[in-house]
């Protein structure tokens, strides 16, 4: 994939005190550049249409995270924490992290990475059992590592720790400079697929298919754990065609490395109002996600399958999963 390189850049003034914002600001001298109170706040990027919403992610925004809040988690992790970065350069139309447009949508940087990974291994230490930590839930780290090195570092960082370990997902396949590295097994990247037509049609800016199972393949053999989030499940007209498309290529291809222990997760899309609005201005000609037939409300603005709908979706997918991955499990479908 093309490595991205911003438009413009928007900097808080104290990310001068860190080593990697000196790092930043030294790789993307010649971009332009705008100081900034709150990485949180810019009132520029909030006076912005929805059109523009694909325009935004060509500018990097650089900052400190001042919230270090960890969530609990019951899924594949004992904790969501708030890690490097936030937000993304792709656009992908369902993503849950674009609550506000203006606010959720570009990529944002945290340059105080040693007080961040400094909790999570204080955090680690002090419980009772070994805990899981998902440390990409706001953003892709992959892709950030494109820019920042920042997954590179936190692995070597992380790896001689007493207690512990790491997960994050990502769509991307631009895994090469992880795979040296001695992770001693404390590391599980979970990549997310989609059979392809949904891919080119639906999540913009990210890797293909094809690349993203081959860099499972990679991280396998590199000794990382894996697992393999089949996520959103967009029910589009022709959606079992293309699922089971998907698997049978995933059981063709994946090597028998990752198909002897590989985990699946199953997440059905949800969908909102804000997402409806800003796909309408910003990709006029692309697919519409919301189907008032097959969708309900789910909260404020909220849309989900309905359930009897769902239903068909996951006992499909469980059926199939069944049949080209007998030995491996489901940790959950959603």
């Amino acid at each position: 994939m093309k490595i991205f390189k911003p438009e413009s850049i928007y900097y808080e003034k104290q990310i001068l005190d860190y080593p990697l914002g000196k790092e930043l600001m030294e790789k993307y001298k010649d971009v332009p550049k705008i100081e900034i109170e709150n990485h949180n706040n810019i009132e520029e990027m909030r006076k912005k249409e929805n059109k523009e919403f694909a325009n935004m992610k060509r500018n990097l925004i650089i900052g400190t995270r001042k919230t270090h809040k960890f969530v609990e988690n019951h899924k594949t992790s004992d904790y969501l924490v708030p890690y490097t970065s936030s937000g993304c350069t792709a656009a992908c139309m369902y993503c849950y992290l674009v609550c506000n447009y203006n606010k959720c949508a570009y990529l944002r940087l945290f340059v105080n990475r040693e007080q961040m990974l400094e909790k999570i291994i204080k955090t680690a230490n002090k419980a009772e059992k070994e805990l899981t930590f998902e440390i990409g839930s706001n953003s892709d780290l992959i892709l950030e590592n494109t820019i920042t090195n920042n997954l590179v570092w936190t692995i070597e960082n992380f790896k001689d720790t007493n207690k512990g370990f790491l997960t994050f997902p990502t769509k991307f396949d631009m895994v090469d400079s992880i795979l040296p590295l001695d992770h001693k097994g404390k590391v599980t990247i979970r990549m997310s697929v989609n059979p392809e037509e949904i891919i080119n049609r639906v999540e913009f800016g990210t890797s293909r298919l094809q690349g993203r199972i081959e860099a499972i393949n990679k991280l396998k053999e590199a000794g990382y754990k894996v697992g393999i989030l089949i996520a959103p499940v967009i029910l589009v007209d022709n959606w079992k065609e293309l699922y089971l498309e998907l698997i049978k290529k995933l059981s063709n291809e994946l090597s028998q490395k990752v198909k002897k222990d590989a985990f699946f997760e199953i997440i059905f899309m949800t969908y909102s109002f804000v997402h409806t609005k800003i796909n309408e201005e910003a990709f006029p000609n692309a697919i519409n996600l919301y189907n008032k037939e097959l969708m309900t409300g789910r909260g404020k603005g909220k849309y989900m399958y309905k359930s009897d709908i769902r239903k068909e979706g996951e006992i499909f997918l469980r059926e199939q999963m069944h049949k080209y991955f007998p030995n491996n499990t489901i940790e959950y479908i959603v």
